[in-house]
């Protein structure tokens, strides 16, 4: 059984922008509210490299995923009792390291290219969150908005070794040094965690260039005030962005839970009842 048809309960919309300085835009999206799949990567590297690495990044991921869960749903649990997405996610993430980081090695106009990443996949009331960098997946519920993923930076490294405040960090010039990229080294470690899904729930993807301009509780603002519209409140994050300097790329994905979304049992309750002797 593969993975059951989402865009009734999940709506997805996307906005992507070069920016006010930069001469064009390295971010890429994919947004597939059908397999609740959002994945965001924000490119790095010479002219047109990050451009490459990002667009590999979403590219792979979006058409690896999809024909994953053709024929099995992401709910089903691996030998390990882990969710079949969580395995897939880290497969799939891996293979695409190496085929970003084979590409740097073998063509000089790509040599260092790399990308951050942040993607989140959707089932079972629930989502499963892998990301590499520092784009960020933030999470909407009641009015109060919450950080998810954790930034690999050094300024994130800093602030953690209380070797700087947040608010000393918020001038930092150290703002883009990663500590952890996809495609720059042969391997990479990618950070993966679960979280559990409610109605009405909105759920942000963003590259940098959204939260290096603005604040979070403008951003939470914005969500709270324009959730009932989600492409136009994608737009005018972006706007935002561009409006205080806009010194980035600025991307983001929202993701509003419209309705529950629970898994079916497979084959009945007797389908329910094997499935407890997985």
């Amino acid at each position: 059984m593969g993975a059951i048809d989402l865009s009734r309960a999940i709506e997805m919309a996307s906005c992507s922008d070069t920016g006010q300085v930069r001469s064009h835009n390295e971010d890429s999206v994919l947004a597939n509210a059908r397999l609740g799949l959002a994945v965001l990567a924000d490119g790095m590297g010479g002219y047109n490299a990050g451009e490459v690495a990002s667009g590999m990044a979403t590219a792979v991921l979006g058409s690896e995923l999809e024909h994953a869960f053709a024929d099995r749903s992401p709910h089903m649990l691996t030998d390990s009792g882990a969710p079949l997405a969580r395995a897939v996610l880290e497969d799939v993430i891996a293979r695409t390291n190496a085929a970003i980081f084979q590409a740097a090695q073998s063509q000089p106009q790509y040599a260092g290219m790399g990308t951050t990443l942040v993607a989140a996949q959707f089932y079972d009331n629930r989502l499963t969150v892998a990301h590499i960098g520092d784009s960020r997946l933030y999470r909407l519920r009641d009015d109060a908005l919450t950080q998810l993923t954790r930034d690999h930076s050094l300024l994130q490294e800093q602030i953690d070794g209380g070797l700087i405040t947040r608010e000393q960090a918020r001038f930092s010039q150290n703002k883009n040094l990663v500590t952890r990229a996809l495609g720059v080294e042969p391997t990479v470690a990618t950070e993966l965690n679960d979280y559990d899904v409610l109605p009405g729930d909105v759920y942000l993807l963003c590259s940098d260039g959204l939260n290096d301009m603005v604040e979070d509780e403008e951003i939470a603002l914005t969500l709270s005030a324009l959730a009932a519209n989600l492409p136009l409140c994608a737009t005018q994050l972006v706007q935002m962005a561009n409006d205080n300097g806009g010194r980035d790329n600025v991307s983001v994905i929202l993701v509003k839970i419209k309705e529950p979304f629970p898994a079916p049992a497979a084959g009945g309750w007797w389908g329910h009842v094997k499935s407890w002797f997985r």
